[in-house]
């Protein structure tokens, strides 16, 4: 198949299709995805985490008061006198360690300042007298009172541990996920584009169907969702070669059908014409346009059977159908005095099968009959089991010519010339019914003719 010169695409071209492609956009989709979810649970660590080192760092605060409190207790006893002289809080020594230093004051129930540390803001301690936790300004304050006695002492812890504590778990958490977005795209991407190869081969076989070439498609082993795609192409695929066939199968036909008495009116008319309107080639011609009407309807019927379109499945009740294709015929006194209809004494034949084209396949039978059977006696039978017979007791067929007899366009003589569009159209419905056709020349138990039996598959 001829084709263009190939545009080449641009690297801005190739990128916008590449964002646009489903591995692009299953890529984005799993990164916000899943990197919201890991913020998401980053936030919960970090609440958590707030909290249990809130938590720890209370206890120890409550658990060094306690310590603190016995120890100033002491201090605060021996230095009564000297307090009492100098009429000024106690000062405590400071620990052997700086980093050790805890701010504390110790106070009466009045909130004098009876005892604190050197290195001491007592602004940061203008909280309530009340056992507990409370905030002040950068500090994390707990007081605790004397069990014996009515003393209160107020430690202070500095909120700025805390908080570098939460945001070094914050960073920690943070850097990976940072550092890992864009390597886990990159697997993504690779992962996406290696289990998308299957849908790119199946867009490139489908890509490859055209008018002319509507094979199949070779399924290998697929993931489930495309081989579902595939076969439902395969079967639309296969729903348009039929109908292509229907289509060339139909221009054929026409072209071989219709040509010669199309020829033989346009020559008679114009005989007719050149010697003054002749009463027998106007009748001629008649007859010519008759056999041009009649292989357009067999034309017709023959693309309405080999398209299958609205063929239903539904039980049929032979007899009837039989029936009324023979009214149909009686309505001539040749036939009426010709066709014979039997119906067997049995209980009715119930088949499946379309109504209409049975009634085509047994009208064409009939017709083939009445028409090849010399003056014959022509017997429309329904028969056990499921089976619509015709016989005509002319001259028949030879065997050779009874294995082709329903092709179209056979002619195996002058007088036949009908046989083979006729027995292809009731060919063409019994195979889309599944049904069988049997012929026999002569039929069973005469000595000449052709018999034409449809044997169908009975209704559910």
């Amino acid at each position: 198949m001829a084709s263009g010169p190939k545009a080449r695409r641009t690297p801005g071209a190739r990128r916008s299709a590449d964002s646009e492609s489903l591995a692009g956009h299953l890529t984005r989709t799993l990164i916000i995805w899943v990197g919201g979810v890991w913020l998401l649970s980053v936030m919960g660590v970090v609440w958590y985490v707030d909290r249990e080192i809130n938590n720890n760092f209370d206890s120890e605060l409550a658990e060094i008061s306690h310590r603190l409190f016995d120890f100033a207790a002491r201090d605060l006893d021996r230095g009564n006198q000297a307090r009492a002289a100098l009429g000024q809080p106690l000062v405590a020594s400071d620990p052997l360690f700086s980093e050790d230093l805890v701010l504390f004051e110790v106070k009466d129930a009045t909130g004098r300042i009876l005892m604190h540390t050197a290195a001491n803001d007592h602004k940061v301690f203008e909280v309530p007298l009340k056992p507990g936790f409370v905030n002040s300004g950068a500090w994390r304050i707990y007081t605790v009172q004397h069990p014996t006695r009515p003393l209160y002492l107020q430690v202070a812890d500095p909120l700025d541990e805390r908080r570098e504590a939460v945001n070094g778990t914050l960073l920690g958490l943070f850097i990976p996920l940072a550092a890992g977005l864009p390597l886990l795209a990159l697997v993504l991407r690779r992962i996406a584009r290696k289990e998308l190869r299957a849908l790119q081969w199946l867009a490139g076989q489908i890509a490859e169907r055209s008018g002319s070439d509507l094979r199949h498609i070779p399924l290998p082993a697929l993931p489930q969702e495309l081989q579902s795609v595939g076969d439902d192409v395969n079967r639309l695929l296969e729903r348009l070669s039929q109908a292509l066939d229907v289509e060339r199968a139909l221009a054929a036909n026409a072209a071989h059908e219709i040509r010669t008495p199309l020829a033989s009116a346009r020559l008679r008319l114009q005989t007719a014409l050149d010697h003054g309107l002749h009463r027998e080639d106007v009748e001629a011609a008649l007859v010519a346009l008759r056999t041009l009407s009649h292989r357009t309807e067999k034309l017709l019927q023959l693309s309405r059977a080999e398209s299958g379109a609205s063929l239903s499945r539904q039980p049929v009740d032979l007899a009837k159908v039989a029936g009324l294709v023979a009214q149909e015929f009686w309505r001539e006194d040749e036939a009426r005095a010709r066709l014979d209809l039997r119906i067997g004494p049995t209980e009715t034949q119930w088949a499946q099968g379309d109504v209409d084209a049975l009634a085509i396949a047994l009208r064409n039978l009939v017709e083939n009959a009445l028409h090849y059977g010399c003056g014959q006696p022509v017997v429309l039978e329904v028969m056990a089991p499921c089976t619509l017979a015709v016989r005509d007791f002319g001259p028949g067929v030879s065997a050779q010519q009874l294995q082709t007899l329903h092709q179209r366009h056979v002619r195996h003589s002058a007088d036949r010339a009908g046989y083979g569009l006729g027995l292809s159209i009731v060919h063409t419905i019994v195979e889309k019914h599944d049904a069988r056709l049997d012929l026999f020349s002569p039929p069973p138990g005469a000595k000449s003719g052709l018999e034409a039996r449809i044997v169908l598959h009975p209704a559910a």
